[in-house]
């Protein structure tokens, strides 16, 4: 996992950890990280031009079939930290997309998320339109 293998761009966005963020145990919680993940992604798609009103119009969206996350390390509140992500791979009718977030250079989450592209109307997985693949930079 790791840029040389990006075919569209690295995506950033910056998170300041709030309390509300923080679990019993003391520190971001699983939950948060995942819905940070999700928010990059779908931050990244918007920056393209990939809106919900777009999907909607292309008929088809992007759903999650599988995550898988390392844990490296802590984040704390008041931290300030760096998300990352970027598509991997495409094939007929997936993608699967990276992460990382980090605090300063050190990494502490890495993830991959496999996606599927599903249409809005059955459910059922089909091509991703070329008009996704371009939005991102991807060569059809």
């Amino acid at each position: 996992m790791g840029y040389d293998a990006a075919v569209t761009p690295v995506f950033e966005l910056t998170r300041a950890v709030d309390r509300a963020d923080i679990d019993q145990v003391g520190h971001v919680g699983n939950l948060e990280y995942l819905k940070w993940l999700l928010a990059a992604a779908e931050a990244h798609s918007a920056a393209v031009g990939l809106t919900w009103d777009r999907y909607r119009a292309l008929g088809g969206v992007f759903v999650v079939r599988r995550h898988e996350f390392d844990y490296l390390g802590a984040a704390l509140e008041g931290d300030e930290l760096l998300v990352r992500t970027w598509i991997s791979s495409t094939a007929r009718a997936s993608s699967t997309r990276e992460y990382e977030i980090l605090r300063g250079p050190t990494r502490l989450l890495r993830g991959t998320t496999l996606w599927a592209f599903v249409r809005l109307d059955t459910g059922r997985p089909c091509r991703i339109p070329e008009p996704v693949l371009s939005a991102f930079g991807i060569e059809t």
